[in-house]
């Protein structure tokens, strides 16, 4: 980028900033989001809290069944990734 356009474009210099921040925002939830290990120890407390009695089998089944979904979303995500890197 040249003096000139970087002179003529200043004044949108404050939207690319918020843009940049934003980006890096969304980036940031996508990894929190998409973290099999994140799924993994939420799975391990499911576990925990079925076994100290805190739910029961039919709470923890259905917990169970949601998250196992995600965590096949979350490896599919990560198997994209990898192939597109």
């Amino acid at each position: 980028m040249g003096l000139i356009s970087q002179i003529l474009t200043f004044p949108l210099a404050p939207v690319r900033g918020t843009a940049w921040v934003l980006d890096q925002v969304l980036l940031a939830a996508e990894r929190d989001y998409y973290d099999p290990e994140s799924v993994r120890g939420q799975l391990a407390e499911l576990e925990q809290a079925l076994l100290s009695g805190a739910i029961d089998e039919d709470e923890f089944d259905r917990r169970e069944d949601e998250l196992l979904d995600r965590l096949e979303v979350c490896e599919a995500y990560q198997e994209r990734l990898r192939k597109n890197s």
